[in-house]
């Protein structure tokens, strides 16, 4: 490990699209999943927690900060290349660290269809396998062959089929709430060739659509809320009268572009009062038609309870 640099009391909020949280007591970031093993095994060896962190675009870090080890899986492991198969379908790697919307702006280049929607999304490779990231109607797990991955004691390939996916979530975010170890170092897709002009429109009016209906130019951390069954949690919201709301003059408000969307304006606004809320929201749309939201933002560090 001595060639890992571990760093101290390293400030989170610039690792987080929501722009705010305290720092974390070490940091590190691994190149390889032998370095990602071997961190996990240090961390053990001196009873440090472990948290790892892609783009931070779903998370919310707790003001005090992470006490224990953030392993960041970001530039040093973003592999990105591409093989045509025999059947003419092209293969693409993708390292775990990889911006998703990198993956899709080369199947873009390359023209394969099927990866259009994720030209849009702001999380890394890792995390969109993660929790199935989608967006108008793809979803990760759509072309999704291999996934590698570390589970605590060695490296594994799991097929595509066995990864569990559903619904913003997966085998690997279902074991990390178990808390077993599940960290994705990569995956393979397998897409078809396309109409390269066909594609490029589609990913042009995504990307416009996402634009119009979300607020873009605002610290966040996307959806703040998973969708409830038979229902839109940004319609709830907004039935409950808190488009738009904010409790205080923290930054933290209710997206008035998008309900469903917390937004820290200014970056101003510290994880407690963007915490503070979403609770807020969640008692009041529950108060409002008996259903309750359930967060899509992962909470980082402590909150609490």
């Amino acid at each position: 490990m001595a060639d890992i640099n571990i760093l101290e009391n390293v400030p989170l909020a610039g690792y987080s699209t929501f722009r705010c949280g305290g720092p974390a007591k070490y940091f590190a970031e691994p190149a390889t999943g032998d370095e990602v093993a071997g961190l996990f095994r240090l961390a053990g060896e001196m009873n440090w927690d472990v948290f790892v962190l892609g783009n931070g675009s779903n998370c919310l870090i707790s003001d005090e900060g992470f006490d224990g080890l953030i392993i960041r899986i970001g530039r040093n492991m973003s592999e990105l290349k591409s093989e045509e198969l025999e059947d003419g379908r092209v293969k693409i790697t993708a390292g775990a660290g990889l911006p998703f919307a990198r993956f899709g702006n080369y199947c873009t280049e390359l023209s394969l269809t099927g990866a259009e929607f994720a030209c849009g999304i702001p999380g890394s490779c890792g995390g969109a396998v993660f929790m199935n990231a989608g967006a108008y109607g793809g979803e990760t797990k759509d072309f999704v062959t291999k996934v590698t991955y570390w589970d605590g004691e060695s490296i594994r390939d799991i097929e595509g089929s066995e990864c569990g996916f559903g619904y913003r979530t997966s085998l690997f975010e279902k074991l990390n709430s178990e808390g077993k170890t599940a960290v994705i170092l990569g995956f393979e897709a397998v897409l078809s060739k396309g109409n390269k002009d066909e594609i490029t429109a589609l990913v042009d009016d995504l990307r416009a659509r996402r634009t119009a209906s979300q607020p873009l130019d605002v610290p966040s951390a996307g959806s703040t809320f998973k969708r409830p069954e038979g229902y839109f949690a940004a319609k709830l919201i907004e039935d409950a009268g808190l488009k738009g709301f904010a409790l205080d003059d923290s930054g933290a408000q209710v997206s008035p572009k998008h309900a469903g969307f917390v937004v820290n304006n200014g970056g101003t606004a510290r994880a407690s009062d963007v915490m503070r809320l979403i609770d807020y929201v969640v008692e009041k749309v529950f108060e409002n038609s008996g259903v309750r939201l359930e967060k899509e933002v992962r909470l980082v560090g402590n909150f609490g309870g």
